[in-house]
């Protein structure tokens, strides 16, 4: 592993003095979906497209600031989160002053509090409050000048190690050693696709990779606890750094423990918590040793900070999630920067022109590991040109 700083400082005073106010004028949300080649496996579903929900927030003297938001789920759910963060997220933001983008982050949740229980859709407003506080933190650091990762924090720029995830279980040992040739050094492949076929996978992964690369897996939730506990056993051998959602997300904290304790892999989950006292009860088990908040799901970059700290403190590790396009990839890279600690930042392995488009300039591999430069904000602006091919036509008055 790099050697790591240690961050546990705040927004720095001189970045706060210097902030006016954010008054948003105006979000915009922008839906793509560009062609799954091949379809993105899972144990709970396939993935024949790649869906992106861009936002774009604007103050009044027309600085502006871009968030990503999670859709890969259910399939229409792109346009739909598009069209909540247009109905409820812009009437929030656009209604005051902001001191802070942490501050706008809250009130949306406090008012989407009773809509979340009235409609039954706490995961879709959750996420489109993440992505308008990711566009915020974007406009915030950029009108300061500074990089997304000083904004929250970072003392630093360092080199964050990264790991090629979400590959699929049809000959994955094919697309271990494409990732390897691009510098990877980190893989995660997706299991509980049944055990042999598992196992098949993992030893052709093994055997292609050799013995020095570092492995995990992915279970995407898929086995009862009982059936983790064996499968934790029969991948032993194959050294895996971590076994990922061996079971439901919501399986309580205790189910984790006892996880820990009757099978020999490191545990990691977190990326369908969706509040701070989950987030909480999970870095408090033993049985939870890597954290993995999802920025577009759930906090932005104002939650996910809060969660990368708290599980720093602990000892654990904190490991962004993100499956997604390239802007939140960035974000993801930001708030590892900005927190440190050990851990690594997921890069989906898949082909995905919307991430590519977006942060291939910014994610410049070397040796396992990328490391941001000084651009303001997330230094990222989507080319809506380049990207029209892909976009889907949304009305924009989110009615």
């Amino acid at each position: 592993m790099t050697a790591l700083p240690s961050n546990t400082s705040a927004i720095p005073d001189t970045m706060t003095l210097a902030q006016k106010p954010l008054q948003i004028e105006s979000l915009e949300a922008f839906v793509f979906r560009a062609p799954a080649h091949p379809p993105v496996q899972t144990s709970f579903g396939i993935m024949h497209d790649r869906p992106a929900v861009l936002l774009r927030v604007r103050d009044k003297d027309g600085a502006e600031g871009w968030g990503e938001v999670w859709c890969n789920f259910p399939t229409v759910g792109a346009e739909h989160r598009a069209r909540l963060a247009l109905a409820y997220g812009r009437p929030v933001i656009t209604s005051q002053a902001w001191a802070d983008p942490r501050q706008a982050w809250q009130a949306m949740l406090d008012r989407f509090a009773v809509l979340m229980l009235q409609t039954g859709e706490p995961g879709p407003l959750h996420q489109i409050a993440a992505g308008i506080d990711m566009a915020m933190w974007d406009l915030y650091a950029r009108r300061a000048g500074v990089p997304a990762w000083r904004a929250l924090g970072g003392e630093s720029a360092w080199d964050v190690p990264v790991y090629a995830s979400g590959i699929n279980p049809t000959e994955p040992e094919k697309l271990a050693l494409a990732k390897r040739d691009e510098g990877y050094r980190a893989f995660k492949l997706k299991v509980g696709f049944g055990a042999e076929r598992d196992a098949t996978n993992l030893r052709n992964m093994r055997d292609a990779l050799g013995s020095d690369a570092v492995m995990m897996v992915d279970a995407n939730q898929a086995w009862d606890a009982t059936e983790a506990v064996a499968a934790g056993h029969r991948m032993e051998p194959f050294n895996l750094l971590w076994l990922e959602e061996p079971v439901r997300a919501d399986a309580p904290p205790q189910t984790w423990a006892a996880l820990a304790k009757d099978q020999p892999l490191r545990l990691a989950g977190g990326e369908n918590l969706s509040s701070l006292a989950q987030y909480d009860d999970f870095i408090d088990q033993h049985g939870m040793s890597v954290i993995q908040p999802d920025a577009g799901k759930w906090g932005g970059l104002s939650g996910c900070i809060d969660v990368a700290r708290r599980a720093n403190a602990a000892g654990k590790w904190y490991c962004p999630h993100w499956l997604g396009a390239g802007l939140g990839l960035v974000a993801s890279v930001h708030l590892k920067t900005a927190a440190a600690g050990q851990g690594f930042v997921e890069v989906d392995a898949n082909p995905n022109p919307l991430r590519d488009m977006m942060a291939a300039p910014v994610m410049r591999l070397h040796n396992g590991c990328v490391r941001l430069d000084d651009a303001p904000g997330l230094g990222v602006v989507p080319d809506l040109v380049a990207l029209k091919p892909y976009a889907v036509t949304l009305d924009q008055s989110g009615l």
